[in-house]
């Protein structure tokens, strides 16, 4: 409910910007908001020769042919302008985001069929933990901790296994892996939801705990920063770990103590300093890894465990046959008929995946987005908040929206303030400390049909904003 009254403002104040500026003359056309790609240069206008600067004209005049273009360094580095058949095209700036054609298709080619074929592999591969026990085996194990934290989940149910694969797969950094898993585990957690529009209590501190992104192998921030000549890609790794493990926490008890968790049980305490110290440990272990050393075991732990988990699957399937037997199928049956439950778990949230990414395409395009973070970090720096913290904030606004837009603006500031400034490191943790909120709501609420997410989304914005405010104090102690 929450989500479809914030999707629908997006939308319209987007729509009403977007006119309003056609009719006042700002530098927006149909064309730019349907048609338009990403970093292309934007045309603000179309004019004749002679309604052109003098320097301009004279240029165009000395040309040697009817086509042209003239990069007007003087005034402004980013306005071109191209003359051809009288007239003279007048480009400034980059387009922020694809317009709304470009970016249906591009959530269906870039996002969705690959998201499909993760799902189809990995679901497959949820099938064959499910037959041959692996699964079950998991959820007694972990039973008396996750009947604590989720109280309305019967002791042994599955949900526990798909959630404990879900966090592991966040928590390595294995995000192929981990969406797979995590709608596994709403779909399981479903069929215990008595209301099935309504998102229950074990649905929503499962979506906030996922959502607030703890983890410990941030692989692909190496590799942004390692392409942008980071002087150690890996110096934001412990920053990354210590913002994301408190945004956890405080996911984890705003939304218990909503739901009244007890949180004095001798299990769920045992568990939680369990986790700290072998987080202190895996620390303490990198820490004193050198340059070359850390980047290798951030590059390859990861890949080596989702192998490890692909591989005992199948071995662990095989040598319980006789399950599969049992239940009149085969191991390659049951991997075909999880791989296709996966592919319509991909066609379902298609629709809820495509709505959200249209309102953000128009919130970035309509310039809403801009005029709003630019008044943020003018509020900042006028309370005393240094530049350099100010000039990464469009990555965390555009965070919880987008997880490829603020990796655009990461890019961005690690290319015009430095890999090694504040601004790029603060950016990286950032980019690695939170998970794309409204991204997350639309696919995992979506793929089960849950209309009314009650108060998941004001508290995964407040973890958002714990997480801001984190990254700050950590970066600034940091670096």
């Amino acid at each position: 409910m929450v989500l479809s009254r914030f999707w629908l403002v997006i939308f319209i104040s987007s729509i009403v910007f977007i006119v309003a500026s056609l009719f006042t003359g700002n530098s927006y056309t149909i064309d730019f908001v349907l048609n338009g790609k990403k970093d292309d240069p934007i045309l603000i206008s179309e004019k004749y020769v002679d309604q052109l600067p003098a320097f301009i004209k004279d240029s165009i005049a000395s040309a040697p042919n009817k086509t042209m273009v003239i990069n007007n360094i003087t005034t402004n580095p980013d306005t071109t302008y191209v003359y051809s058949a009288k007239t003279v095209k007048i480009y400034s700036g980059v387009q922020k985001s694809d317009g709304l054609l470009p970016t249906c298709k591009n959530t269906l080619l870039d996002l969705i069929i690959p998201l499909i074929a993760y799902l189809a592999f990995f679901c497959g591969l949820m099938e064959l933990l499910i037959i041959s026990g692996a699964s079950g085996k998991l959820a007694v194990v972990l039973s008396p901790v996750f009947v604590k934290v989720f109280p309305s989940i019967p002791k042994n149910h599955p949900s526990i296994s798909y959630m404990t694969l879900n966090f592991a797969a966040n928590f390595l950094g294995l995000d192929s892996a981990a969406t797979p898993f995590g709608l596994k585990a709403m779909e399981s957690l479903q069929e215990l939801n008595p209301e099935k529009d309504k998102a229950s209590d074990a649905q929503i501190m499962f979506m906030c705990l996922h959502a607030s992104g703890l983890t410990l192998i941030a692989t692909s921030i190496i590799g942004y920063r390692a392409a942008a000549n980071a002087s150690n890609p890996a110096d934001v790794m412990l920053p990354c770990i210590i913002t994301s493990f408190i945004g956890t926490i405080a996911a984890f008890l705003i939304v218990g103590v909503k739901q009244k968790i007890n949180f004095k049980s001798a299990s769920l305490v045992v568990a939680l300093f369990s986790l700290i110290a072998a987080i202190i440990g895996l620390l303490m272990y990198i820490n004193h890894l050198d340059l070359i050393e850390k980047n290798y075991f951030t590059a390859n732990l990861s890949s080596l465990i989702l192998v490890g988990i692909i591989v005992f699957t199948l071995i662990f399937s095989f040598i319980k046959e006789k399950k599969f037997a049992d239940a009149n199928t085969t191991v390659f049956d049951s991997f075909v008929v999880g791989a296709n439950n996966g592919v319509k778990t991909g066609v379902v949230i298609f629709p809820y995946v495509l709505g959200m990414l249209v309102a953000i395409s128009l919130f970035r395009n309509s310039g809403l987005f801009e005029i709003i973070s630019n008044w943020i970090a003018f509020i900042f720096s006028n309370m005393g908040v240094s530049k350099q913290i100010t000039d990464a904030l469009p990555v965390a606004l555009l965070r919880p929206f987008s997880s490829a837009g603020s990796r655009g603006f990461l890019i961005d500031s690690m290319n015009t303030f430095g890999a090694d400034s504040l601004t790029g490191r603060l950016s990286s943790i950032f980019q690695c400390s939170a998970e794309s909120t409204f991204y997350v709501i639309a696919v995992y609420f979506g793929s089960v049909n849950i209309k009314n997410t009650r108060y998941a989304l004001p508290i995964m914005l407040w973890v958002d904003l714990i997480c801001v405010i984190t990254a700050i104090f950590v970066a600034s102690w940091f670096f």
